[in-house]
C-alpha cells in the first residue's frame, strides 16, 4: 500500500487492507504523533466506532496499540462520528478516533483521527503517521509493570450527546411526524431518541443492525426507502443517515428529495434572520448547485467556494469565521456546535426550522431551485489535463458561455484525478442548451488537447 490516508483516515476491505496488524500500529504510531508533548503524563484517547462486524476487530488491535504506549483508551462503544469529536472536547481527551468507513459497503472499514480540539488532522500529521508505518520504524516508550495503559468503557456516551444537541434548539417537536432510516448504521439509537425526547412521533427503519447490513440498501445513499416511508405514514418529513452518521438527507411531506444544498439554503436562511450567519456567508464546495447561490443572494448572502471535500470546507470556515458550510451529499458543519460533519445535528436544525417557521416542509425547500446541470467527459492526453488553462480559444469559450447565461449559470471544469479526462459541467435554467454548449466545448477541448 502505497498511500494510508485519503480523503477520510485509513480505508479499506477490513483484514485485508485495513488489517489489525496495521490498526495497532496506526495506535502506536498515532500516539506517538500526536502525544509527543504528553510524554511522561497522563494521556487519554476516546474511541468510537460503527455497526461493522469488523469495528470489534480493529478496535481491539487499535486499543492495544494505544496501551503498549502507555495511553489510557476510554471506548465509547458504538456511536455516530460527531459524538467522538464532542466527547473528545467534553471529555478533556488528548485525541479521538473513530473506526467507521461511512457510507461503504460492510466489508469495508476505516480509522480517522481528531485531535484534542475535535478537529480531523492535517495532512501533515497524517503524512508523518505514514512515514513511520511504511517506512517499517516503531515508536518509543515501551512502558512496563503499572506504566501501561488502561481501558475503560463509557456507558454514557450516546446519551451525552443527545443532551448536548438538545441544547442547540430552544423548542420541542411535539405534533410533528418523522420518518427515519438510521441504514443499521451508528445512529439506530440514538436519532430515534433524540427526536422522541423532544416529543416527536418517530417512525423509523433499518434500526436493527447485525454487523453485516450496514448500508445495505438503505441509509443516505438509498433516499428512497425513507421517501417510501414518508408516503406511508404520512410523515411532515423524513430523515435518512449514512453509515457514521455524518451527514444527512431529508424528504419533504411531498415525498420530494431534500439534499445538502437545499438543506444550508433553509438553515442558513434561519440563521440570517437571526443574526447568527456569521460573515452572511455559507461555505459550500464548486460541485454545490448554482441555485444554492441565487437563493442567497436574494437574502443579502454569500455562498464561499472550496474544492470539493468537507476538509477543506472545514478549513475554509474556520480560516474565515463561518458558522454553516457543507456539500451536496448532506455533509453539513455547524461550527457553533460541532467540529465536523453531523447528521443529527443536520436533522435537529432543519426540523427546528420547520417547526419555528410553521409552513410545510415542501414550501420551505422550494425556496431554492437547483438549476439543470449536465455533465460530458472529454477524452484528452494525460499530460494534458491541467492544458486547458493556458488555451487562450478553450478560455474564450468558456467565457463567452458563462457571460450567454448571464449570472444564471456556469461552467465547471475538473480534470480527472484518475483519468485521461477533463470533466465539462455546466449549469442553467434550459436544459437543451446546456447539452447542447457542453457538448460543444467538451468536443473544442478533445480536439485540442488529445
Amino acid at each position: 500500500m502505497g498511500k494510508l490516508f485519503g480523503t477520510d483516515g485509513v480505508r479499506g476491505i477490513a483484514n485485508k487492507e485495513l488489517t489489525p496488524e496495521l490498526a495497532y500500529k496506526l495506535g502506536r504510531v498515532g500516539a506517538y504523533v500526536l502525544l509527543k508533548e504528553k510524554e511522561g503524563l497522563d494521556a487519554k484517547v476516546v474511541i468510537g466506532k460503527d455497526t461493522r462486524k469488523s469495528g470489534d476487530l480493529l478496535e481491539t488491535a487499535m486499543i492495544s496499540g494505544f496501551l503498549s504506549m502507555g495511553i489510557n483508551v476510554i471506548s465509547l462503544g458504538v456511536v455516530p462520528t460527531p459524538a467522538v469529536a464532542y466527547l473528545v472536547r467534553n471529555l478533556k481527551a488528548d485525541c479521538g478516533v473513530v473506526i467507521s468507513a461511512s457510507h461503504n459497503p460492510s466489508e469495508y472499514n476505516g480509522i480517522k483521527f481528531f485531535n484534542h480540539k475535535g478537529y480531523k488532522l492535517p495532512d501533515e500529521m497524517e503524512a508523518e503517521i505514514e512515514g513511520y508505518i511504511l517506512g517499517e520504524k516503531d515508536v518509543s516508550p515501551r512502558p512496563t509493570g503499572g506504566d501501561v495503559g488502561t481501558l475503560t468503557h463509557y456507558e454514557n456516551a450516546g446519551d451525552q450527546y443527545i443532551q448536548y444537541l438538545k441544547t442547540s434548539i430552544n423548542r420541542d417537536f411535539k405534533g410533528l411526524k418523522i420518518a427515519m432510516d438510521t441504514g443499521n448504521g451508528a445512529a439506530y439509537q440514538v436519532a430515534p431518541k433524540l427526536f422522541k425526547e423532544l416529543g416527536a412521533e418517530v417512525v423509523v427503519v433499518n434500526d436493527q443492525p447485525d454487523g453485516l447490513n450496514i448500508n445495505l440498501n438503505c441509509g443516505s445513499t438509498h433516499p428512497e426507502v425513507v421517501q417510501k416511508l414518508v408516503k406511508e405514514t404520512g410523515a411532515h418529513v423524513g430523515i435518512t443517515f449514512d453509515g457514521d452518521a455524518d451527514r444527512a438527507i431529508a424528504v419533504n411531506e411531498e415525498c420530494q428529495i431534500v439534499d445538502g444544498d437545499h438543506i444550508m439554503a433553509i438553515c442558513g436562511a434561519k440563521l440570517k434572520k437571526h443574526n447568527a450567519l456569521k460573515n452572511d456567508t455559507i461555505c459550500a464546495t464548486v460541485m454545490s448547485n448554482i441555485g444554492l447561490e441565487i437563493c442567497m443572494k436574494d437574502l443579502g448572502c454569500k455562498v464561499a467556494k472550496t474544492k470539493v471535500g468537507d476538509r477543506y470546507v472545514l478549513e475554509e470556515m474556520i480560516k474565515n469565521d463561518y458558522s454553516l458550510g457543507g456539500e451536496q451529499s448532506g455533509h453539513i458543519i455547524f461550527l457553533d456546535y460541532n467540529t465536523t460533519g453531523d447528521g443529527l445535528l443536520t436533522a435537529i436544525q432543519l426540523i427546528d426550522t420547520i417547526a419555528e417557521e410553521g409552513k410545510p416542509f415542501s414550501e420551505l425547500s422550494n425556496m431554492m431551485t437547483s438549476y439543470p446541470q449536465v455533465l460530458v467527459n472529454a477524452k484528452v492526453k494525460n499530460e494534458n489535463k491541467e492544458a486547458y488553462l493556458n488555451d487562450a480559444d478553450i478560455m474564450k469559450e468558456i467565457n463567452n458561455i458563462e457571460d450567454r447565461m448571464a449570472g444564471q449559470g456556469r461552467v465547471l471544469i475538473r480534470p480527472s484525478g484518475t483519468e485521461p479526462l477533463v470533466r465539462v459541467m455546466l449549469e442553467g435554467k434550459n436544459q437543451e442548451e446546456l447539452n447542447i454548449l457542453a457538448t460543444n466545448l467538451a468536443k473544442m477541448i478533445e480536439d485540442r488537447l488529445s
